[in-house]
């Protein structure tokens, strides 16, 4: 939900935070707007990859990061991809680029667009939450421009 939202909403680990989670995105995907691919192996869930259309994902623009960048980047992304998960037994074996894959066959779907994420340059930047450039540069996704200190802006055209 980190992205959805506007701002913080409490400490991380709380149990508040994690209730109104669970509930705000409960409603989200009820109303269409809380996409995100979910990679299975064997029936058990291994791996998350959480995309959406601009609008949906307001929090990158709201930072200051991003916010510098923006009046140099041309048209605004019609999609964003924010946040991958993988269980940690299952690292290392595909199933993010899996999930990467899945989100852009998604996207194509409901007509494609501009894609833009923010993958991790360097190990200790939490690659497990952003994903590699070399993932998205695999997925013909280009770097755009440097994002903070750790992570880098790419972009894909979808048609």
């Amino acid at each position: 939900m980190f992205y959805h939202r506007e701002g913080p909403t409490g400490p991380l680990a709380s149990a508040r935070r994690q209730e109104a989670n669970r509930r705000d995105h409960r409603a989200l995907v009820l109303r269409g707007h809380g996409q995100g691919i979910l990679v299975y192996r064997h029936g058990r869930a291994v791996g998350w990859c959480q995309f959406g259309r601009r609008d949906d994902l307001p929090r990158v623009e709201r930072g200051r990061k991003y916010r510098s960048l923006a009046s140099g980047l041309g048209r605004p992304p019609n999609w964003r991809i924010t946040c991958f998960f993988v269980d940690r037994p299952f690292r290392r074996s595909g199933v993010a680029r899996f999930a990467l894959r899945a989100a852009l066959k998604a996207i194509r779907r409901h007509g494609g667009g501009i894609v833009e994420a923010y993958p991790a340059t360097h190990g200790r930047a939490v690659a497990t939450w952003f994903g590699t450039v070399g993932m998205f540069e695999r997925e013909g996704f280009r770097i755009v421009r440097s994002f903070g200190q750790s992570n880098v802006l790419v972009r894909r055209a979808i048609r």
